[in-house]
Parts: C-alpha cells; sequence; structure tokens
C-alpha cells in the first residue's frame, strides 16, 4: 500500500533539512506520545545508519518497530526504512527548493506485508485509505506549519 503527500512549506531547504534531522525533538515528541524509543547507533550525526527500536501500542496491541536511515542525501532526501511485525515499509522524505525561501516535501511510504496477519491488516488500511490518506495530509500539513513557525522564531 503506498501514501503520498506533499506541502510547501516558507523556510529555505537548508532549514526544513535541518529540521527534519532533529532526530532528538523526533525521539521526545514520540516519548511524550507514549512510545519507548531507544537510539541503537552509535553515530555522532544524522546520516546513513542511525537507527532506533520504538516500543508503543496500536489497536490495543504492544508493537516494536526497527527504524534505519537508509538513504541520505542532504539537503534534498532522506529514506528510511521500518520494519515492525510482518510490515516492511519504506518511507521517503524528498525536499525541492520552489525559491530561496520555498521547499516542498513529498512523502511517500510504502507499506509491504510479509506475514499473512499482516496482510489483513494491510487489508483493512486499504478499506480506510481515503480517511487514512486525509488524516496523512493533515499531519503532513501540521508538520509544515510547525516547521514555519519555528523558522519564524528564529529568524
Amino acid at each position: 500500500m503506498k501514501l503520498a503527500s506533499k506541502e510547501n512549506i516558507e523556510v529555505p531547504i537548508e532549514q526544513v533539512f535541518d529540521m527534519l534531522i532533529d532526530f532528538d525533538r523526533h525521539e521526545r515528541s514520540a516519548m511524550r506520545r507514549g512510545a519507548d524509543v531507544l537510539r541503537t547507533d552509535k553515530l555522532g550525526e544524522a546520516g546513513v545508519g542511525v537507527a532506533w527500536d520504538i516500543s508503543f501500542d496500536f489497536r490495543g496491541k504492544a508493537r516494536k518497530l526497527a527504524l534505519e536511515v537508509i538513504e541520505f542525501d542532504q539537503p534534498y532526501e532522506m529514506t528510511l526504512q521500518a520494519k515492525m511485525q510482518g510490515l516492511d515499509s519504506t518511507i521517503n522524505l524528498q525536499l525541492v527548493a520552489l525559491s530561496k525561501t520555498l521547499t516542498r516535501l513529498n512523502v511517500t511510504t510504502d507499506i509491504a506485508p510479509q506475514t499473512l496477519s499482516a496482510r489483513l491488516m494491510v487489508q483493512s488500511f486499504k478499506l480506510a485509505k481515503s480517511s487514512i490518506s486525509k488524516r496523512f495530509d493533515s499531519r503532513l500539513a501540521d508538520q509544515a506549519r510547525d516547521m514555519e513557525d519555528r523558522y519564524a522564531r528564529l529568524a
């Protein structure tokens, strides 16, 4: 199953990418929402190989997710690979500079089931794809506005 969304952000491309790779902020955000986040790599900076083990509750069950950065082309693109109990997912974040102060963020995710139970879960996602896509778009728009607000405070 594929999901895609794009959002224009009134922030220069370098600053958008810097906000995307502010992994400490993302870790704290996930922890505030109840996830347990453990960074598993020994890298001191963002790049290929940065990885996490994440535990959280979803649909009433405890889930474990292994997340790793597999492609990193600063400031244009980053790809993450997620593996969760029979589901493999690739998340691609691509930035395009539309002008000096306007950046388009394209986010695509491809979810591939590896087990029968994962296939059933993805099938239920497909049945609700329109509502999932709307939430996906809404969350990306919220993130874009948050980036604009953070940039405005720094400027």
